[in-house]
């Protein structure tokens, strides 16, 4: 039966975590590479060197004695967030969304004390969440407003998108959004949905909730399908341009919706996950056969494409037949 159904999802073009890791992974990413996308500090500072928006990064805390430096950091902010450089998963993340009377109030409306907050940072430069358990590096930075079309489809928290790209031509997308059983985390693993999205049109598809098809959010009871996110070609140019960024092949972009600054790269990974495959109900491997064979033809005539080029290739060859007709996201019925 495993063997059945392994071959249907191949032949469909389904990819595995082998084949990813494999074809993909170890084929196009060069490891010397990966401190650039581990490494949110490091991803940033060359962003911002090639003009690439990214949140702004108000400072960086190295050791424990830098945490003395951590008020004059945020002296002129009442919200922002910290994270670990080198974390994974959503761990790690406080977000402060205000002050109150010399503490701090978080997102869900916690209120901490500077003493938890330095506790917090001491743990993150301890390697308590970073990938290996090594010392970290603390970054703080501007806390993005998710835009208003994200309202009445996404629990607290920011919603995000994920492109992966292969050598700079996007081959599938992803809205995340949080739920109230994900914490208000953008993580699919925690809990929260993934989208489906037309790379033509960037009008959502399809959710999956906990491995499960969704039409709705679980919190708001809104459509998530149906749905134009904003300045979808931004979106795009700015996953393809990563590839000149990084230097390596095979990524996924994560970006975020700011109400204020509009479309910005929030962090990139080597090892992007599969279930964007379920989201959109389509296979990665497919899609990604096709850039291939399109890399060896230009690669025969001598020729190279810009990030613009590779975007309109993928949203000529990859967007769906006919997209669903954009909605715009029901009123959000607590605040109605």
């Amino acid at each position: 039966m495993f063997w059945k159904t392994w071959k249907a999802l191949a032949a469909n073009g389904v990819m595995g975590i082998n084949r990813r890791n494999a074809d993909y992974v170890l084929k196009y990413n060069k490891r010397h590479l990966y401190p650039v996308v581990d490494d949110k500090i490091l991803t940033k500072e060359r962003a911002m060197a090639a003009g690439i928006h990214v949140p702004e990064m108000y400072g960086v805390i190295e050791t424990e004695k830098d945490f003395d430096t951590f008020d004059g950091i945020v002296a002129n902010y009442r919200d922002f967030v910290i994270k670990p450089a080198q974390g994974a998963g959503g761990d790690g993340i406080i977000v402060i969304a205000d002050r109150f009377e010399g503490m701090f109030k978080t997102v869900s409306g916690k209120i901490i004390s500077r003493d938890e907050i330095g506790h917090h940072i001491s743990s993150i430069l301890s390697g308590l969440y970073s990938l290996g358990g090594h010392r970290d590096r603390v970054l703080i930075e501007y806390r993005v407003t998710p835009d208003q079309i994200f309202k009445s489809i996404s629990y607290e928290g920011v919603p995000d998108i994920r492109i992966i790209c292969l050598m700079g031509y996007p081959v599938m997308a992803m809205l995340r959004l949080p739920t109230r059983q994900s914490g208000g985390k953008a993580n699919l693993h925690q809990g929260a949905i993934g989208v489906g999205v037309d790379l033509a049109s960037g009008v959502t598809l399809k959710g999956t909730w906990l491995n499960k098809i969704i039409s709705k959010h679980p919190d708001t009871t809104n459509p998530v399908d149906g749905v134009q996110l904003p300045d979808w070609n931004g979106f795009m140019n700015l996953a393809a341009s990563c590839y000149e960024l990084s230097g390596l092949g095979y990524i996924g972009v994560d970006l975020v919706l700011d109400q204020d600054q509009g479309p910005l790269i929030l962090e990139l990974n080597a090892r992007p996950g599969l279930n964007i495959q379920i989201a959109n109900d389509a296979g990665l491997t497919a899609r990604c056969h096709k850039v291939e064979h399109h890399l060896a033809e230009l690669k025969k005539a001598g020729k190279t494409e810009t990030a613009e080029e590779r975007v309109a290739f993928s949203q000529l060859h990859f967007g769906m037949p006919t997209s669903a007709e954009p909605s715009e996201p029901q009123p959000d019925p607590a605040t109605a």
